[in-house]
């Protein structure tokens, strides 16, 4: 293995580092066409990115080598405008894998946008990260069941504990299938080409 590859191994990309590199994923961007989608897609609400973070974020993706800027002149202002590289491709591609397939089916702000760009993925790819997830959140539940068994003789706000997180799981468990008969569908696709338009 090349450095430059070890290097990229060890690269990671925190919460909104992962949200800013999939925005400009989707085309060439300048950090005001960031904040404009963030804000028409309501992303605010289902992630935790400020409206100043921006530039300091996309900063970082560029130092760690995952962005390219170029300068251009729109109305007599100057834009910098970021494109994503190809190893900044590769990398957001494996975190879209990675958080999709170890979902545990709790509350999981990665996971919300992991799933807004499943597009990333082939249909393959797809599949196996949703079935990897939904085995991991099967098993969980069974563990929740049988300690809800041994506990049963104990009053309701302990047995709550398990009975709310086990519903909970349930409906995630339905929501994950539900995702997996549409990608068998072709549902899961996009045209690359059209990909955030």
């Amino acid at each position: 293995m090349s450095t430059q590859e070890k290097s990229n191994t060890k690269l990671s990309l925190n919460h909104a580092e992962f949200i800013v590199l999939g925005l400009i994923a989707e085309y060439s961007s300048h950090a005001y066409d960031i904040n404009k989608r963030i804000e028409e897609r309501g992303m605010r609400d289902w992630t935790n990115i400020g409206r100043s973070s921006i530039y300091r974020v996309i900063k970082s993706l560029e130092k760690k080598g995952l962005t390219n800027k170029w300068i251009e002149e729109v109305d007599n202002r100057t834009l910098k405008v970021y494109n994503i590289t190809e190893n900044g491709s590769r990398i957001l591609k494996k975190k879209v894998f990675n958080v999709i397939s170890e979902f545990m089916g709790k509350k999981d702000e990665d996971f919300y946008v992991a799933f807004s760009m499943l597009p990333l993925l082939t249909q393959e790819e797809q599949i196996k990260a949703i079935n990897h997830s939904l085995d991991k959140i099967k098993k969980h539940k069974k563990g929740l069941e049988r300690m809800l068994k041994q506990n049963s003789h104990t009053p309701l706000n302990v047995r709550g504990l398990f009975e709310h997180p086990i519903r909970i799981l349930g409906t995630d468990i339905e929501f994950l299938e539900w995702v997996l008969e549409e990608i068998k569908k072709g549902g899961g696709q996009i045209d690359p080409e059209s990909y955030g338009k």
